[in-house]
C-alpha cells in the first residue's frame, strides 16, 4: 500500500502533466506565486521524483494554480474552493429557488418521464444550476 508521500508525489506529477496539457507555463506560475523557478520545477518535474511540496509553497500557489489542480494534493473527498467575496444573497436565493422548483417538477409523476428526469428536464436543470453557480 502506498504511503502518503508516494501518493502526493504521484499527484504532483499528474499536476505537471495537466499544466503541460493546458499550456500553463511553469515560469509564469513561478513568477505569479513568488516561488523561484528551480524550486517550482522540483515540485513539478517533467520526469523523475518530485520534491515534497511545502505548506508555504502550497499557500503561495493558491490563486495562481487552478483550484481543481491544487485539489489533487488533498485527500479524496476534499477540495480547494475559493470563497466568493461579494454575494448578492437575494439573487442567489432566487436562482436556487428556481432550480429547486424545476427539480420538483422534474420528479412529479406527471412529468415527461414520470419520477425520472427526462433529457429535456436534465438540460433545464443544468441551465438553472449554471445560474446558481454564476451568482454564487
Amino acid at each position: 500500500m502506498a504511503n502518503n508521500y508516494t501518493i502526493v508525489r504521484g499527484r504532483q506529477l499528474t499536476i505537471r502533466r495537466e499544466l503541460d496539457r493546458r499550456g500553463i507555463s511553469l515560469k509564469v506560475i513561478a513568477y505569479d506565486a513568488g516561488i523561484p523557478y528551480p524550486t517550482l520545477l522540483s515540485y513539478f518535474p517533467g520526469e523523475g521524483e518530485p520534491a515534497t511540496i511545502s505548506g508555504a509553497a502550497l499557500y503561495s500557489l493558491c490563486g495562481v494554480l487552478p483550484a481543481d489542480l491544487l485539489s489533487l494534493l488533498l485527500p479524496d473527498g476534499f477540495q480547494v474552493v475559493r470563497a466568493p467575496e461579494d454575494v448578492d444573497h437575494d439573487q442567489l436565493a432566487e436562482a436556487m429557488a428556481e432550480y429547486l422548483t424545476a427539480k420538483q417538477h422534474a420528479h412529479h409523476p406527471d412529468s415527461p418521464d414520470g419520477r425520472e428526469i427526462s433529457e429535456g428536464e436534465d438540460e433545464e436543470l443544468c441551465t438553472r444550476l449554471a445560474s446558481v453557480r454564476a451568482v454564487a
